[in-house]
């Protein structure tokens, strides 16, 4: 029997990250979160002063990445090599790059095989930018999550108000990255064709749980 995987999809900000693990949870399913595999590559490159407009020397940089989720209690901790790296990848400047970076297919070739075999073994649920449309087309539940962007800037802002990075910046920088994702040539974000849409602008986690957790029961 196939596993089953719940895929859900949208823009920064949405909450995506929240919701799935919270249904992950409640399903008692594994939850893997894809964006922040881009990130750990984007942190990589910046810690280990990778030029990754260079083709050859980020073919070599990924070759040699070792990623991992592992469990510490309710939530999967994300490796490199070995070392815990989750405290460092949700900086603005890491999310740029992360989105600067997801775009080129040879990150998203070698990020594809960790995904695949995680699905392969367990129930899960994988949040991205892609995962409906292109790395689980056949997947078992579709979502895609978003929000007003003015909202999700609010949001962004509440979890990093100690950073120092004002609203207004950070409103510009999600308005560039929305932009980014969409129009980029490789896996752009869009919703697939099958996804239910959820508008999350005046919804609160547990309601958008609710919401995803009476359509999965009724199939």
């Amino acid at each position: 029997m196939g596993r089953r995987i719940v895929t859900i999809d949208g823009p920064a900000g949405a909450g995506k990250t929240t919701v799935s693990k919270a249904l992950a949870r409640e399903l008692g399913w594994v939850y893997v979160d894809t964006g922040a595999l881009y990130r750990a590559v984007a942190f990589e490159i910046k810690r280990q002063q990778i030029n990754w407009e260079d083709s050859a020397q980020l073919e070599r940089f990924l070759a040699c990445l070792d990623l991992d989720f592992v469990m510490d209690g309710p939530d999967p901790v994300l490796t490199s090599s070995g070392r815990d790296i989750s405290a460092y990848i949700r900086t603005n400047e890491i999310s740029m790059l992360a989105s600067a970076t997801s775009a080129i297919p040879q990150v998203r070739r070698a990020l594809l095989g960790i995904q695949k075999s995680i699905a392969a073994e367990r129930d899960a649920v994988f949040e991205g930018r892609d995962m409906g449309t292109a790395v689980f087309p056949n997947a078992s539940y579709k979502f895609f999550l978003t929000a007003d962007v003015n909202v999700r800037a609010r949001r962004r802002f509440e979890e990093s108000n100690a950073s120092g990075i004002s609203f207004g910046k950070i409103l510009e920088d999600m308005i560039k990255r929305d932009a980014d994702d969409t129009q980029r040539p490789v896996s752009p974000l869009k919703q697939a064709p099958d996804a239910l849409l959820i508008d999350a602008t005046a919804l609160n986690v547990s309601q958008v749980v609710e919401k995803m957790k009476s359509i999965i029961k009724k199939v």
